[in-house]
């Protein structure tokens, strides 16, 4: 786990930093060990592998401060966790940033969909209105313990009542205390670049992999002036892909040898969790005798 300090000094260099998602421990440890700066705790990703089930609004505060703590154990990145609307009003809110700060995120994402929320990339969202939004990010600035902690507030506001109205709330948003702001699902490369021209503060990109926001690549976004750059659950899809593909043939075949270059070998798998360093604590603690 990393100070939120990290995270800001990060968001700050705008210099669309490339921050991948993780559902669980495992994927936050590949992501550390590939080399990446920060993780994402993706709440899609945690309805998805945890719950089996689509990203509707069906996960529980307690459930993704859960998921935070195991990463946060895992790992030293620092870790933006997705909040959502917060799982309620601005009293929820709350108790939501205290639960997800003592968890161990650096950040925290929370959005204006209204309560239960939807997939960014889903359609028939609703938002709420402007001022409840910004009665949300003024709970959450006020419980943070740590001032540095950062508060990324996201719209949805594109998919409802178009782009100008999701700038409209943006600016509202960091009058409220925002120290980041996330548009969701812009459509076109000319909105993502007019984002972080028009709002004075470090920004969020959001690419889904067949979603509706063009991907322009690295360079260009950072160009454009946003700090990080979210693939959010490029893992998780890496990972079904590899999963179907794997199964499909031991159902077919009855073995592994056709698809045997898909899986990571026994001795990276142990790797990656770590187990070295398990080895050591283990005979560091043997009683002798």
């Amino acid at each position: 786990m990393q100070s939120p300090k990290k995270l800001k000094e990060l968001l700050a260099r705008r210099a669309a930093v490339t921050v991948p998602g993780a559902a669980n421990a495992m994927f936050a440890r590949v992501i550390e060990d590939i080399g990446f700066e920060a993780v994402y705790v993706t709440g899609a990703g945690i309805a998805n592998m945890y719950l089996g089930v689509p990203d509707l609004g069906l996960t529980t505060v307690t459930e993704v401060a859960d998921t935070v703590a195991r990463i946060s154990d895992s790992v030293t990145l620092p870790i933006i966790a997705d909040a959502d609307t917060g799982f309620g009003n601005p009293l929820n809110m709350v108790r939501t940033v205290r639960l997800l700060e003592r968890a161990g995120a650096a950040g925290l994402q929370i959005e204006d969909q209204v309560f239960p929320k939807k997939c960014g990339h889903f359609s028939g969202k609703k938002v709420i209105a402007t001022d409840e939004m910004v009665q949300k990010i003024k709970a959450a600035v006020d419980s943070r313990v740590d001032n540095d902690l950062q508060i990324i507030a996201r719209t949805d506001a594109r998919a409802v009542e178009g782009f100008e109205r999701a700038i409209e709330r943006a600016h509202a948003f960091v009058e409220a205390g925002a120290d980041v702001i996330f548009v969701e699902a812009p459509l076109t490369v000319d909105e993502l670049a007019r984002i972080p021209r028009e709002i004075p503060v470090p920004h969020v990109a959001n690419i889904v992999f067949g979603g509706n926001t063009p991907d322009p690549g690295r360079a260009k976004l950072a160009e454009f002036g946003f700090s990080i750059v979210l693939y959010a659950n490029a893992a998780l899809q890496a990972a079904l892909k590899a999963s179907y593909d794997v199964l499909s043939a031991l159902h077919r075949d009855g073995d592994l040898q056709a698809v045997g270059e898909k899986l990571a070998s026994f001795k990276e798998r142990q790797r990656s969790v770590a187990k070295p360093v398990w080895d050591e604590l283990e005979s560091r603690y043997r009683v002798n005798g």
